[in-house]
């Protein structure tokens, strides 16, 4: 199903951070003013195509009522495979080493943390990130927004079962990491060197518990305020950047 992105200013947002665009939508009766003409410009350099409908369609399709006579049809995301991000992983690691990093993602809900979960993942230099395909959040124009357009490149693989996904990364060799504020060991203390899968729970419940079984290691970042934790993409990019860390020493 394709999403539509409403209102003038969110069409602009979204031509800005390169969020694939099937067409824009114009009512054949709105107002010419500055921001539909910046909307006019991006749209004819990105070589977008620009339809007038009627307004009678902008609200049929519109979801909030708020689309001020414009609204952009994304295209829908390209997910990968799994067997795609095991492949770039193992040809990840074959350039580095043996170094390589899988982010899964354990019923992520907000498309904001799974956008800049997988920002922090691109820029560490992670293979690939997983999540489920159902309950879970999946990739929209507010993901390339907090992702800063990185998911535009990372291969983001959808599974329908994630333990049957973290097994297949175990039959690659890859050792599985599970952030848990149960954790016994802190992720300073872990050993993360080498083929890696990272994984993250949901924010209000943490891993599941089939999840934590399945992980061969959970793992806890250290603690000395008062707050309760940081939240999931927080969490997750520190965690991430412990990887790189013992990585770049190896």
């Amino acid at each position: 199903m394709s999403e539509y992105i409403e209102g003038k200013r969110p069409v602009i947002e979204a031509l800005r951070t390169h969020v694939p665009i099937e067409a824009v939508l114009l009512a054949d009766n709105v107002k010419r003013d500055a921001l539909i003409s910046d909307i006019l410009r991006k749209a004819k350099a990105q070589k977008v195509p620009v339809r007038t409908v009627r307004r009678a369609d902008l609200d049929r399709i519109s979801a909030r009522g708020s689309h001020q006579g414009v609204a952009a049809q994304a295209k829908p995301f390209p997910y990968a495979g799994m067997g795609d991000v095991l492949a770039h992983a193992e040809a990840q690691a074959a350039r580095t080493d043996g170094r390589a990093l899988i982010v899964a993602l354990d019923h992520i809900t907000d498309a904001g943390n799974l956008g800049a979960i997988v920002r922090s993942a691109e820029v560490v230099g992670a293979a690939g990130v997983v999540i489920p395909n159902k309950r879970s959040a999946q990739v929209t124009a507010a993901t390339y927004k907090s992702s800063a357009g990185a998911v535009a490149n990372m291969p983001i693989a959808q599974v329908a079962n994630l333990k049957q996904a973290l097994e297949r990364c175990k039959e690659a060799g890859f050792w599985v990491a599970g952030a848990s504020e149960k954790a016994d060991q802190s992720i300073w203390d872990a050993n993360l060197k080498g083929k890696i899968v990272l994984v993250m729970g949901n924010e209000g419940e943490g891993l599941a518990r089939l999840t934590q079984e399945t992980c061969d290691f959970l793992v806890a970042l250290p603690q000395m305020g008062k707050t309760a934790s940081l939240n999931v993409a927080q969490s997750a990019t520190a965690c991430m950047y412990e990887w790189l860390r013992q990585n770049e020493r190896a």
